[in-house]
């Protein structure tokens, strides 16, 4: 292979020497996001509900790398949009990328891009930098993602319907996120 060790991701590693095998792979990667949308907390005095989606696209984008990860993002957006029930409780359709929470999910788009690039350089291999990489992609899915929500909420109730009850679990999906590749490469590496 003439990748760099540093360019190498996950999937580098796990990747079929068959073009055949990588859809199916790919795809397992995009029921990794289905089912984190499934994990959902519907708050009452939010149109946000608490997920586990921001987590599926930070461990996506970090294993597949930019190209891949964002691909499959994408693919995840489309088949929301296009009806398929994808998104958080079971939603979908065009309407839901217009709605409330429309922000968030178009925000996984571009974590993904920056998150991705990042594992594509290395960032994935160590603690504090997939820490710092995490930490951008979530500021991103939450900056896109109140971006949106400001124009369904008063703009006094905004950190407060869209942000602040959020931060804990944040957190906690970065470090647990951030814990894993690592762990997973420090793995790897004392195998070889």
């Amino acid at each position: 292979m003439n990748l760099r060790a540093s360019s190498l991701t996950v999937y580098d590693l796990i990747k079929p020497s068959s073009r055949w095998l990588e859809l199916p792979l790919l795809m397992s990667f995009n029921l990794v996001l289905v089912a984190s949308a499934y994990l959902s907390i519907n708050l009452p005095f939010s149109p946000v509900p608490i997920t586990g989606q921001t987590l599926g696209v930070l461990l996506v984008a970090m294993a597949l790398g930019r190209t891949r990860g964002t691909a499959v993002v994408l693919a995840y957006l489309v088949e929301g949009a296009a009806g398929l029930p994808v998104f958080a409780g079971g939603k979908a359709g065009v309407a839901a990328l217009m709605g409330p929470t429309g922000g968030y999910l178009l925000g996984f788009l571009a974590a993904a891009w920056i998150v991705g690039t990042l594992a594509d350089k290395g960032w994935d291999k160590g603690y504090v930098k997939s820490i710092l990489a995490m930490t951008l992609g979530t500021t991103i899915i939450f900056v896109c993602g109140l971006t949106q929500l400001s124009l369904f909420v008063p703009g006094n109730t905004l950190l407060a319907m869209g942000l602040y009850p959020f931060l804990t679990g944040a957190a906690l999906k970065i470090a647990a996120a951030s814990v894993l590749l690592p762990s997973i490469w420090k793995f790897l590496g004392s195998r070889n």
